[in-house]
């Protein structure tokens, strides 16, 4: 599906007002979502660093404010030593503590319980953490206008924060969600900075509530069709069944939209602000117009590959020593072309399940993103520095190796 190019954005009526915009096209990023995808599948996976590190670029490069791009500067070698010490770090816990754990467990209790619940409580801190070290990473490598973002060296005290509140919004039912996110947001925000311009969180946390009206109403109907099933006949229970099932996808997306237009339009950074005003539906519409978009692309093409194969093999059934053909034939033993078949057919998916949320879903969120971004307040850029480097060579391992908080 073609895009046109982005038609040159409109001088704003006030200088003090930089408008945000992007630039980048889909084709191009199709082709490179595409190439850099292939060369990781062919290299097992450790070209993905290298296609992390292209994609950003590319997006950054797309993001402009004020018609000056964002830079990318990461390094994929970074990158890729960092997971490295995480997987060894990873697997000394994983292999010594964990063996340990159940040995101690087995000494004191008879049973292997204790060590399961030790070793998952303890993975959580750790969880949390890589989050925290993957944003200051990006951060650290990212500039605008020269300048260095940055965010301060506390992974432990957001990963103790994040336990905090979870504990909290689980504990209330969800009724506190707004305190987790405004209070996780606000650590964030807090310690991050640009050149020598350090950003603070205002706001209160109550702000967010409106923000969760539809994600809360989503959760009422689910209760009541469970109150309703299990009380009732479960016939009555199928109409706030099929209200939670339309509203909570619209709410979780509608929260996350108009919470971060709340966030992002309550912080500071001296006498700069910034403002957006995203759309939920235009949001929402993306995300279901790109999944379904993706899921029928690869039904069909699973569907050919099926059909193509049933054929070639109606055409050879001599190769199987018979004259007719018998597609059960087709399940039995290690045929070599069958395996073939499917372990390409498996990684094409995948492949192209990634190249198609890349540029379906991820580009026109980002754009529109983008697009609704003002920052005021720009005649006092000239008074913001440099900050140091921030070497951070840990870079995102952690969240690399447990795949979090570590996507583009």
């Amino acid at each position: 599906m073609p895009d046109a190019a982005p038609a040159p954005p409109t001088p704003p009526a006030n200088p003090n007002v930089l408008a945000g915009e992007f630039v980048g096209l889909r084709r191009h990023l199709f082709w490179l979502a595409f190439k850099t995808g292939i060369l990781t599948v062919l290299t097992l996976g450790f070209y993905r660093f290298w296609m992390k590190t292209r994609l950003r670029r590319w997006y950054w490069s797309a993001i402009r404010i004020g018609g000056i791009p964002l830079e990318y500067v990461g390094d994929p070698i970074e990158k890729l030593l960092g997971f490295l010490v995480a997987v060894v770090i990873l697997a000394f816990y994983i292999g010594v503590v964990n063996l340990l754990l159940m040995f101690a467990s087995f000494a004191l209790f008879q049973g292997n319980f204790a060590a399961y619940l030790l070793s998952f409580l303890g993975v959580i801190p750790i969880w949390f953490s890589p989050q925290y070290r993957a944003r200051r990473y990006v951060l650290a490598r990212t500039r605008w206008r020269g300048l260095r973002f940055g965010l301060e060296p506390a992974a432990w005290g957001y990963a103790w924060r994040s336990l905090l509140y979870w504990g909290l919004t689980l504990v209330s039912a969800g009724l506190l969600w707004p305190l987790m996110t405004f209070r996780l947001e606000k650590y964030k925000t807090d310690r991050t900075s640009w050149g020598t311009a350090r950003l603070t969180q205002g706001g209160r946390w109550t702000m967010l509530y409106p923000s969760a009206k539809w994600l809360f109403i989503g959760i009422v109907a689910g209760l009541a069709t469970a109150v309703i099933a299990f009380s009732s006949s479960p016939d009555n229970a199928l109409l706030p069944g099929l209200a939670a099932i339309l509203v909570l996808p619209f709410g979780l997306v509608y929260y996350r939209v108009d919470s971060l237009r709340r966030l992002t339009e309550t912080k500071k950074m001296q006498e700069i602000t910034l403002k957006m005003r995203p759309s939920s539906l235009r949001v929402f519409g993306i995300y279901v117009g790109g999944y379904l978009f993706a899921g029928i692309l690869l039904g069909l093409i699973m569907g050919l590959v099926f059909f193509v194969t049933i054929g070639a093999f109606l055409g050879t059934a001599e190769n199987f020593g018979t004259d007719t053909f018998d597609p059960e034939i087709l399940f039995q033993g290690n045929h070599p072309v069958l395996i073939a078949i499917g372990v390409a057919t498996y990684f094409a998916v995948f492949l192209l399940w990634s190249v198609l949320m890349q540029t379906y879903v991820t580009m026109p969120i980002m754009r529109h993103y983008a697009s609704v971004l003002e920052l005021h307040g720009a005649d006092n850029i000239k008074d913001i520095r440099q900050r140091p480097r921030d070497e951070h060579i840990e870079a995102e391992g952690f969240a690399e190796a447990l795949d979090v908080g570590a996507s583009i």
